[in-house]
């Protein structure tokens, strides 16, 4: 394990077990010993990774209403979905617990207190003891997104201490956003995690700029998917591979420092486990010429109002 103003971390860049459930579990498992054996504190997968992103949107006219095409690949989606209190992620919180590692993980979440038909883009944070800490549904679906993926809620806009750091993370697109980034940093993060379906387009600018606004270290990791990953058993297979692009996702996992230099750039078309150690005084130290909730804001002029609560139809009285 790392020292202790250090930390281990691997950033996993997997290519899909597209929509299956249980492979895809099976082999995030083997990239969380993985990281285990090489003495990591911190593993960190891509955006929807399980059990898929839903590529099949931008080539099957995803849009198109009441479409036999959308609908069963829709609820081939929920299918393979994850249902956290059904015990979905067990195992993978018992290996966080037998190889003390935590973890974040991009899942699509089967919420039982929305009904349990809808399905949200969720990244949880797993810690060393093998808890579930947070669960963050994604605030904004983006674009085709909005057609598959439900809005979120504040309720996992949340940090948590994994010694020297404060991790708090974002899915994909949010990372743009600059009131909930704001809202972590304010919750102490300085080492961010951002995660994407996989694209360096994606990771090459806003990780630098991220790392340079707060402070800190930024994570981002992504997935890959070529028009090979499509298994054949998905619903209208030879549709999929008639529309889809011979490559969906190229990964573009990378790490930025609190200067905005890179650690780790962006790592394209190559699947694996990337590691490596962080010192947390280079935090301190750049944090001595701008802190974005520090000595450098004036909360008496601007003041960001956050709404936690976990949002459900019902509720008790």
């Amino acid at each position: 394990m790392a020292s202790n103003n250090t930390l281990k971390v691997g950033l996993a860049q997997l290519s899909l077990i597209w929509l299956n459930k249980q492979k895809t579990i099976e082999k995030i498992e083997s990239y969380i010993v993985d990281a285990g054996t090489h003495g990591c504190d911190l593993v960190v997968f891509g955006e929807g990774l399980l059990p898929g992103y839903p590529f099949w949107m931008a080539f099957t006219n995803g849009a198109a209403w009441d479409d036999r095409v959308q609908k069963e690949m829709y609820a081939h989606y929920v299918r393979n979905s994850i249902e956290i209190e059904k015990g979905d992620l067990d195992s993978i919180c018992s290996l966080a617990k037998t190889h003390n590692i935590a973890i974040y993980l991009g899942t699509i979440e089967r919420a039982s207190n929305r009904g349990g038909h809808s399905v949200y883009a969720t990244l949880v944070y797993i810690n060393k003891n093998g808890a579930i800490k947070s669960t963050h549904r994604k605030l904004q679906p983006t674009y085709d997104e909005r057609l598959v993926w439900s809005p979120g809620d504040g309720n996992g806009l949340q940090t948590h201490s994994l010694p020297p750091f404060t991790v708090g993370g974002l899915n994909c697109w949010e990372n743009w956003m600059p009131l909930p980034r704001t809202a972590l940093y304010a919750m102490g993060e300085n080492l961010h995690i951002a995660v994407w379906p996989g694209s360096e387009r994606n990771t090459i600018d806003i990780t630098r700029f991220i790392a340079l606004e707060g402070r800190s270290y930024v994570i981002s990791v992504g997935g890959m998917m070529y028009k090979k990953d499509i298994p054949t058993t998905t619903p209208h297979f030879d549709l999929l591979i008639k529309n889809a692009p011979d490559e969906m996702a190229n990964g573009g996992s990378c790490i930025a420092g609190p200067n905005g230099k890179w650690i780790v750039q962006p790592q394209v078309g190559k699947e694996g486990l990337f590691v490596e150690t962080l010192d947390f005084n280079r935090v301190l130290e750049e944090r001595q010429n701008f802190d974005p909730v520090g000595h450098y804001s004036r909360p008496d002029v601007t003041k960001l109002l956050v709404n936690r609560d976990r949002q459900s139809v019902i509720g008790e009285f």
